[in-house]
């Protein structure tokens, strides 16, 4: 079987038409009904870099050593994951879009391929953490312009190809009226044609084109929608602001949580480098929103799904046209979600809420049901081992990862699922060592350098809005969570040195 593995990036697990929000996402809708999808999945990690690389190996990220944004997964330990493994097997690989699987934002040029500091040869397709044949941008958000060839990847040098860069960064970086003071939030004026998204659908497309008489594994990667929440015209137009779902609880109230909360939103990052202090304090932590700035935020935050939307139905338009909807596993997800106003917060962060912490899994292909939720506990990380065996793939440095196959197409249960992050001082002033397991009624996160924690019942409190943690009629559920946390193999890594922010 073919594996076609699409993600975006920074995408609530609500935020599709079948979730009930109001966003349009008609060809995701469409996955969903035609295959099935799991409504407790969640991520290993609550940022990019640890997400990403847990997803392509199989290991948690205190095993494959990215425990946060800022650490390169080695390329070794890259290449002992699915896409080293179904390459070995005789299956053409590739990856299209954004990896980040090394650092974009370094202190000084590294040599990686995703380094901006480093310029890149300009006939180099890869190969790339065990994919053959890659087609990359450089993180790929708008904070900043495409970067100008020879630095950049091959969006870059597309984007740049016809001479017109320049015309296109004043455009990217031009919103139109009406201006909106939300947080990172405007209506991009570049046109739909030369957006990043459309480019992913576009060689996402050439790729299928190219291999449709041959076995598969291809990854394609869209950036959106991550903030900056700048969706260009008409998407970011398509809902309006009235229209999109507010959060029920929307103030920050910090006084009911653990210490962390309100350390990591006021905390000093303890860095040398004072630009990229600055970063940290500022361009990673939002101003709380009033419910004015929330709808234009989320208004343009459902814009970059929508779009993504589009590109995906263009995908598996595709795959129609090519014929290799039959024998293709088609799976959507995510890297992890966003706060989107949850108690007054934007963005992520150390507060493993569900907006953050639960994402979208769904799987189309041969064999499985249509139709069909799983709502069992289970994490992205188990996406490796279901590659494997649909693919009939041998994978055995995946071992934390557990194929997702007897849930499909059969009953099995699972107990929990897991998630960590160890955060270094340089994001808030202080360590942090989270640990998190979420069951079907239950999610549990502990610091472990503080013993503190919080538990919420999520199936009589939903929204997260009690922390049950030193509640003494909680005490056996709490221990029990905390033996989840417990079992976790004992297998890290020290720590690797953090050499960038993002």
């Amino acid at each position: 079987m073919n594996i076609l593995f699409i993600t975006s990036d920074q995408q609530r697990a609500d935020c599709y038409g079948f979730e009930g929000r109001r966003v349009r996402t008609p060809h995701l809708d469409m996955l969903a009904r035609e295959g099935t999808r799991f409504s407790a999945c969640i991520t290993p990690n609550l940022v990019c870099q640890p997400s990403r690389a847990s997803i392509l190996t199989g290991l948690l990220p205190g095993t494959h050593g990215v425990s946060d944004n800022g650490i390169d997964l080695p390329d070794a330990t890259g290449e002992a994951g699915f896409a080293g493994a179904f390459s070995r097997a005789g299956y053409r690989t590739g990856y299209v879009g954004k990896a980040h699987f090394k650092t974009a934002h370094n202190f000084a040029p590294t040599g990686t391929p995703e380094c901006r500091l480093s310029p890149q040869p300009q006939d180099w397709y890869g190969p790339y953490m065990g994919f053959q044949h890659v087609e990359l941008m450089v993180e790929g958000h708008n904070t900043w312009p495409p970067l100008e060839p020879p630095y950049g990847q091959h969006y870059e040098r597309w984007y740049y190809a016809d001479g017109r860069g320049e015309e296109k960064n004043r455009l990217l970086m031009t919103m139109l009226p009406p201006l909106s003071d939300a947080a990172q939030t405007g209506h991009s004026a570049l046109p739909v044609a030369w957006h990043n998204s459309t480019w992913i659908g576009n060689r996402t497309i050439e790729y299928l084109r190219a291999h449709c008489d041959e076995r598969f594994c291809l990854w394609a990667s869209f950036p959106d929608p991550h903030h900056p929440f700048d969706c260009p015209d008409p998407w970011g137009r398509l809902h309006h602001p009235d229209e999109v779902d507010l959060p029920e609880h929307r103030t920050m109230d910090l006084d009911r949580r653990p210490w962390w909360h309100r350390e990591s939103l006021y905390g000093t990052p303890k860095m040398e480098n004072e630009e990229l202090r600055a970063f940290r304090e500022k361009q990673s932590r939002t101003p709380v929103q009033t419910d004015r700035q929330l709808r234009e935020l989320i208004a343009n935050y459902y814009g970059m799904i929508s779009l993504i939307d589009h590109n995906v139905g263009r995908i598996l338009a595709a795959l129609d046209e090519f014929g290799l909807a039959q024998n293709t596993l088609v799976v959507y997800s995510t890297d992890h979600g966003d706060w989107l106003g949850d108690h007054g917060l934007i963005l992520k962060g150390p507060m493993a809420y569900e907006g953050l912490l639960r994402v979208a899994l769904l799987m189309r292909g041969p064999g499985l049901p249509a139709g069909k939720v799983v709502r069992e506990p289970v994490s992205t990380l188990d996406l490796t081992a279901t590659f494997a065996d649909y693919g009939q793939v041998a994978l055995p440095d995946a071992r934390h990862s557990r194929s997702l196959r007897p849930l499909i197409e059969g009953n099995a249960t699972r107990d929990f699922a897991y998630s960590e992050w160890d955060l270094r001082a340089s994001r808030c002033g202080v360590d942090l060592w989270l640990r998190t397991v979420r069951t079907k009624t239950h999610k549990l996160t502990l610091e472990t350098n503080s013993g503190a924690g919080e538990l919420y019942d999520l199936a009589n409190d939903p929204k997260e809005m009690d922390n049950r943690f030193d509640d003494p009629g909680m005490k056996a559920v709490r221990r029990e969570l905390e033996d989840m946390i417990a079992s976790r193999p004992k297998d890290h890594v020290a720590p690797l040195p953090q050499i960038g922010m993002a």
